[in-house]
């Protein structure tokens, strides 16, 4: 199935991306943090004014991930940065997910970066996270480095960094 990527611009849109977030975060990072981070980082990364600011004030762009069907299986959000992709957020729905969703959206990023002359896509992924990182490594990242953040609260973020290089069309 082909998918459609839709850039995030309006109050709608935003909503939507929260709306998105809250439900797959809690799905997915049940098991790998806890419920009270979890509502703490929807607020502080992930909520219509955060996702606002970050999109107005910070560079990010946002887009929602399409289905043929017609339902919204997921977001990503990105901005450039040295040259580089960063990948901040990549979230499918769980229904959706082990359907090439993931595959075709990286490959919409590498378009990206190919048209904006950028040689990497790089992120930060839960080092526990293991089904994302297995995703992420037959898609060509590789790891670089680990990295702590304390983002406040006293919840911290305890992830891997990884990259992949873009081949120059």
């Amino acid at each position: 199935m082909k998918l459609r990527f839709s850039h995030v611009h309006t109050p709608e849109e935003t909503a939507e991306v929260a709306r998105l977030a809250a439900e797959i975060w809690r799905e997915h990072y049940v098991s790998l943090i806890t419920a009270e981070q979890i509502d703490y980082m929807l607020g502080k990364f992930q909520s219509v004014p955060a996702i606002t600011d970050q999109i107005h004030h910070q560079g990010y762009e946002y887009y929602l991930i399409h289905n043929g069907e017609g339902s919204t299986a997921g977001y990503m959000s990105a901005r450039q940065e040295d040259g580089k992709l960063f990948l901040s957020k990549f979230y499918i729905g769980k229904e959706y997910r082990g359907r090439s969703y993931a595959s075709q959206a990286l490959a919409f990023l590498e378009k990206l970066c190919q048209e904006r002359n950028l040689t990497h896509i790089w992120l930060t992924v839960n080092r526990d996270n293991e089904s994302s990182i297995a995703v992420y490594k037959k898609k060509g990242f590789r790891t670089l480095r680990e990295q702590k953040a304390d983002i406040g609260h006293g919840f911290v973020m305890d992830d891997f960094i990884m990259e992949k290089e873009i081949p120059v069309p």
